[in-house]
C-alpha cells in the first residue's frame, strides 16, 4: 500500500471513479482540468490511497487561515471506493492528514459533512472530532 500527492494528469484521472462516488455531479471530461485548477489556484491537494497497483481511497485537501480557526487543514473531500470499504483505509487517510496538519503547524484540522452521510460521522466522531458548528449555504443557478 502506498499514499501519494497527485500531481501528474494519469494520477488525477485514476481517481476519478472514486471521487464519482462522492461527488455524482462530476465529469470526466472535465475532472483532471478541475482539479489541476484548484491545485494551482486555491492549493488543493489530491492524496490517494494505491493497495493492489489500483486506487482504493483519495482525499482532497488545502492549508488554509482564517480568524476563527488560525491556520487549519480543511478536508474537501475524503472518500473510499464503496467496494473497497471497512479494510482500513479511510483510517490510512485521515492518519496522514492529521500528520500532515501538524507539519504544517495547524491549529486543526476541519471538514464539512453532508447531514445524510450518518457512516462518515461515525467514522469521524471515531477520529475523535467533533460536531462543532452548523454549515449553511445558498446556491446561486
Amino acid at each position: 500500500m502506498k499514499l501519494l500527492l497527485a500531481k501528474s494528469d494519469e494520477e488525477i484521472r485514476s481517481t476519478f471513479p472514486i471521487m464519482k462516488q462522492l461527488r455524482p455531479h462530476l465529469s470526466e471530461e472535465h475532472y483532471v482540468s478541475r482539479i489541476k485548477h484548484m491545485q494551482e489556484q486555491y492549493g488543493y491537494q489530491l492524496l490517494v490511497l494505491v493497495d493492489e497497483a489500483q486506487v482504493k481511497a483519495c482525499s482532497g485537501y488545502k492549508i488554509g487561515e482564517s480568524l476563527a480557526w488560525g491556520k487549519y487543514l480543511y478536508v474537501d473531500d475524503l472518500i473510499t471506493d464503496q467496494e473497497s470499504r471497512s479494510r482500513g483505509y479511510a483510517n490510512q487517510l485521515f492518519d496522514w492528514l492529521e500528520t500532515e496538519a501538524q507539519r504544517q503547524e495547524c491549529n486543526g484540522l476541519h471538514l464539512d459533512s453532508g447531514v445524510q452521510r450518518h457512516d462518515a460521522h461515525r467514522f469521524y466522531l471515531k477520529q475523535k472530532m467533533k460536531i462543532a458548528a452548523y454549515h449553511f449555504d445558498k446556491a446561486y443557478d
